[in-house]
């Protein structure tokens, strides 16, 4: 069989159950076929017979692909910046299978036709692409689009990301139309009516740079906004909708979601690797974070925060507040960053880093184990777009892998990527775990 493959010598690692084990994998038709547990070579005589190659995994981890469940791939009409098949190549070399793509294109993906386009064979993704279209048509947070039917097309929510739903009418009805459908709306929480023309987090270094700063009230003051709806609609429809907030990166935010969870309410929530790894003392010129003063390498939205803040994000993912990581993954031409800081768009790359990042602060700095730490990628994710046959190795399910070497510390060199994109703000950051395969539906898509 010419697309078997075996996987031998690795250590298996379940995040849910933070489990760890010795053990080989038999992939054959882009499932996994066969699994054994405990001393090597079990499978070898079945193996011999079909196994198109052997992938000797001695001294590795072989762990679920990797979730990331909020991407910018740029297509259609952004091509400049990066193309589903660059994108997804990214995504494989950092470790991503599966990633879901946010609708912010041109035009907007908030029909069944521009999904359908997202997700077509042509696109040539080297990973699983789902998507979230938009909540809104045209993202313009007036008219609800046609869930029932994107849903049919395979959204596995709606979210109008880059613009929040501002109007309450709206966002209830977007909650209550989820509902039904039983998929999540996304929240970009930002309430632009208080962020015109800011470009970084409000606080002493924007005050020090003379830039204008958003607030930390913009965010969670919609967070707190789309909390009270939730409420509101258990209460008078009886339905049990689901909110996810998108690249939390505040306290305050935080803590109204730590206490709508205690209460019992369906929120879900995402930190970005940067929001953990940075501040905004990046934006002055910080050598320790690798930046120069008015870095648009550092330029994001939500900007990054204040330490305090910074430490509130960890805390929550270690805690259980923040249910998985997603990377926000924003790619932009050169010269579209190459310019002065308040006039240069928001956002990074970041499906190379992602992994690494979170290994060096979450594992490395703060002792979370690997298990946990991949759950926030895996398991987690998985959960939370209810992707009930992925986050997990098992029997019969999808041959989505990633062997890596968890202890392997390096540099990123950001001249070895290959989006079409360089804006990173983590080109010479330490890294921990190196990634040498991942494999998507049982092909090998990235090898180092």
């Amino acid at each position: 069989m010419s697309d078997a493959l075996y996987l031998r010598n690795g250590t298996l690692l379940q995040p849910a159950s933070d489990q760890q084990m010795p053990g080989d994998l038999l992939v054959v038709h882009g499932l996994v076929r066969a699994m054994h547990k405990g001393e090597s070579g079990a499978l070898d005589e079945e193996a011999r017979q079909c196994a198109a190659e052997i992938i000797d995994c001695t001294g590795l981890t072989v762990a679920p692909g990797l979730i990331d469940a909020h991407v910018h791939l740029r297509e259609p009409g952004q091509t400049h910046k990066e193309t589903i098949a660059t994108g997804t190549s990214a995504a494989a070399a950092g470790g991503f299978t599966t990633v879901v793509a946010m609708p912010n294109t041109t035009p907007v993906t908030d029909s069944v036709k521009w999904l359908r386009f997202v997700q077509a064979p042509e696109r040539c993704a080297a990973v699983r692409v789902l998507a979230m279209p938009a909540a809104t048509v045209g993202s313009m947070g007036q008219e609800l689009t046609d869930y029932e039917a994107l849903q049919k097309a395979g959204a596995v929510g709606f979210t109008d990301d880059g613009k929040p739903v501002l109007e309450d009418n709206v966002m209830r009805a977007a909650l209550v139309a989820a509902a039904r459908l039983g998929l999540p709306i996304s929240q970009h929480a930002e309430d632009t009516r208080l962020t015109a023309g800011a470009s970084m987090n409000a606080g002493p270094v924007s005050f020090r740079l003379g830039l204008r700063g958003m607030t930390v009230e913009a965010e969670s003051g919609i967070v707190e906004r789309d909390i009270r709806l939730l409420e509101e609609i258990e209460q008078t429809e009886r339905l049990r909708p689901h909110l996810h907030v998108q690249h939390v990166s505040t306290a305050k935010a935080l803590h109204a979601i730590r206490d709508a969870k205690a209460r019992g309410l369906h929120v879900t929530c995402e930190v970005s690797p940067h929001h953990i790894a940075l501040t905004d003392e990046a934006i002055a010129g910080e050598a320790m974070q690798g930046s120069v003063r008015y870095d648009t390498r550092f330029k994001m939205n939500p900007p990054l925060r204040s330490a305090e803040d910074r430490d509130a994000c960890i805390a929550a993912l270690l805690d259980g507040t923040a249910d998985i990581i997603a990377t926000d993954h924003a790619p932009h031409a050169a010269w579209e960053k190459n310019v002065e800081f308040e006039r240069a768009p928001n956002g990074i790359v970041g499906l190379e880093t992602a992994l690494g990042v979170a290994l060096r602060v979450l594992q490395g700095k703060h002792g979370l184990s690997l298990g946990r730490t991949l759950a926030l990628f895996t398991s987690n994710a998985a959960a939370v777009l209810g992707l009930r046959d992925l986050g997990a190795i098992a029997t019969g399910a999808p041959a989505d892998l990633v062997v890596f070497d968890p202890g392997a510390a390096y540099r990123y060199d950001v001249g070895t990527s290959v989006s079409r994109s360089r804006n990173t703000p983590f080109h010479g950051a330490p890294m921990l775990g190196r990634i040498d395969f991942t494999i998507a539906g049982g092909r090998v898509v990235f090898r180092r």
